[in-house]
């Protein structure tokens, strides 16, 4: 008996340090995804007036300070009738800082600007609307706030340069308020 005493605190006492061992994690996140709208107002660099729209954006952060997003706009010139639009499409990456609820950050983005020019701009003839797309870079600079841990409100500036626009480029800038989504 006292053999088999000895022997069970001679074990207990070599796999204590296994018994308070924590267990490992069985899930882990992958990154924090948003998605969401914007109410758009633009300086187009077309025309004096201020377009109006609207866009959807979506972030996926994949480290706490770095992130992808993409996103799309659509401005429309609200005192035309000839239905002069941008439109653009694009995506690139994020970084992000934290600050309690708020979230600023920066990005740059690569994509695809398509412009609806009026009739008399692109038929000589006075025929249809030709819209023409061209490639573009943009940079922006935001903040995120969350509202609730699923909701978040942006507020972002973007400034973007489109290659090959007649005459000298194009170079709009966009200023959209906008809420998400926050998956978690």
């Amino acid at each position: 008996m006292l053999i088999k005493t000895l022997t069970f605190l001679c074990l207990a006492s070599c796999t204590g340090s296994q018994l308070y061992s924590q267990a490992s994690p069985t899930a882990t996140r992958i990154g924090d995804l948003q998605v969401g709208g914007t109410f758009n107002l633009a300086s187009p660099d077309y025309t004096l007036r201020t377009f109006k729209g609207f866009g959807a954006y979506a972030t996926f952060d994949f480290k706490r300070h770095f992130g992808v997003e993409a996103e799309f706009h659509q401005l429309n010139d609200p005192n035309s009738t000839e239905g002069i639009y941008e439109r653009t499409y694009e995506i690139g990456p994020r970084y992000i800082l934290h600050f309690n609820r708020f979230s600023p950050y920066a990005k740059f983005m690569l994509g695809r600007g398509v412009f609806n020019f009026p009739p008399a701009a692109s038929n000589s003839t006075g025929g249809a609307e030709a819209n023409l797309a061209y490639n573009m870079l943009a940079g922006g600079i935001g903040t995120d706030y969350r509202l609730r841990p699923s909701i978040n409100l942006r507020v972002d500036f973007e400034s973007q340069r489109w290659g090959g626009f007649p005459p000298h480029g194009l170079t709009p800038n966009i200023l959209s308020f906008g809420v998400a989504y926050h998956f978690h």
